[in-house]
This record gives structure tokens, sequence and C-alpha cells, in this order.
């Protein structure tokens, strides 16, 4: 799958918001309002999983080389996984307010 047709518009399933696509080169895998993200990957943009259960941010990490990442737990299956945090974009992650509310 290519990474321009990964980086869609989307409607989130936790907390409904519409979410635009990422103006970072990137793509976008997760809410900016609530952080939610959905199970679609076994390994990072493959979508290769069945589960698509809801995941919940449950922290968060950083890494010198990949900066600030969200630490996200599947409701369905228990997965975890990190996920970037979007920066420098339309509809930035509203990440510093999450950061306080969960301090490493």
């Amino acid at each position: 799958m290519s990474r321009k047709k990964e980086n869609t518009e989307f409607q989130c399933e936790q907390c409904q918001a519409q979410i635009n696509p990422v103006t970072n080169g990137s793509f976008r895998n997760h809410c900016p309002f609530c952080l939610h993200s959905k199970h679609l990957d076994h390994q990072p943009g493959d979508r290769a999983s069945n589960c698509r259960g809801l995941m919940r941010p449950i922290g968060w990490d950083y890494l010198s080389k990949k900066g600030y990442q969200i630490i996200h737990q599947c409701n369905r299956c228990g997965k975890v996984q990190k996920n970037k945090v979007a920066i420098d974009t339309r509809q930035e992650d509203e990440f510093l307010s999450f950061m306080t509310k969960y301090s490493n």
C-alpha cells in the first residue's frame, strides 16, 4: 500500500472527530484529539492485522531518532505498539495535555 493511500482522512471511532491527512510528508494513524488508533498492522504500515480493535493511548516514550511516540494498547487483543506523534502539520496531536495526564 502506498503512503499516499495510507494518508487519507477518516472519522475517529472513539471521539467521532473528522481527521484530515497530515501535511508533513508522513501519514496519520491515530486521532490527533483523543489520540486513539485502530489496530490495523502487524508491522508498521503493513495493514495485515485482522483484529481491527481500537487502540487506546496508555503512555508515551521518547527516542532520539524518532522523537516523541504514543504508546497504544489494543482494547481487543492487548497488543502494545508505538506511534510517532504528528507535529508540523495541520491538526497536530494534542500531545502536551496527554503528556501531562500520563507523566512517565
